[in-house]
């Protein structure tokens, strides 16, 4: 039995962009773009009917900008993960867009086929970030100093260890190979961490781990 194709909405102001990114996708097999958006308020209202898997989403446009585009978006359609596609990767983007609940982070030089499976990742809620973004994020990481409390001492070390995982990239199945447990097992770790973290997702419970020094350089 064919799984069903992974639902995209296409979020950007530019006509252009949007149906290159359409046009590509198209020829996909296993992705199905639903509808276009130029604005966030439009992106808002289709994703609210259309609960698409994937929203791909530009960050600065007439009206809202992706950040605040892709927080009304979580609220509406908890289910869809959203994937910024942009030319930006300053701090003031890429931190903002990621605590808003974006699951990954690419720029607008990304290949076809990259991109495509940015998406297929995205849809096993497996995280992506543009190198460029990913050098922030490890700077970041590197200046920050953990606070003398945080919500992570509330985490068993199993928890703890599991959260470094996700932090570092691996999905589910990569986790319980690396731990020896069942992805069964995993799933259920990973919803105790959200619930102690106070997180929505998986992509936010690792920004949380970087920011408060969780996730630690390996000569550290």
């Amino acid at each position: 039995m064919q799984e069903a194709a992974i639902t995209v909405l296409l979020v950007d102001d530019h006509k252009l962009v949007r149906q290159g990114v359409r046009t590509f996708l198209e020829l996909q097999p296993d992705i199905q773009v639903l509808a276009e958006a130029d604005n966030g308020e439009v992106a808002i209202q289709l994703a609210s009917q259309l609960k698409p898997a994937i929203v791909l989403m530009d960050m600065i446009m007439p009206g809202m900008n992706g950040i605040e585009a892709t927080r009304r978006i979580r609220q509406v359609s908890p289910q869809s993960r959203i994937i910024i596609l942009t030319s930006f990767h300053d701090d003031e983007y890429i931190f903002p867009a990621l605590r808003a609940g974006a699951i990954s982070y690419v720029l607008k030089d990304v290949g076809p086929d990259e991109l495509a499976d940015t998406i297929r990742k995205a849809s096993r809620e497996e995280s992506v970030l543009h190198p460029r973004v990913a050098a922030r994020v490890v700077q970041e990481i590197q200046g920050v100093k953990k606070e003398s409390h945080n919500l992570g001492e509330d985490l068993s070390e199993r928890e703890l260890d599991v959260l470094r995982l996700i932090a570092a990239g691996h999905s589910n199945a990569e986790i319980a190979e690396r731990l020896v447990i069942s992805e069964k097992t995993v799933k259920g770790h990973v919803s105790n961490i959200l619930g102690k973290l106070h997180t929505a997702d998986r992509t936010q419970a690792a920004v949380y781990a970087w920011e408060h020094g969780i996730v630690r350089r390996k000569d550290e």
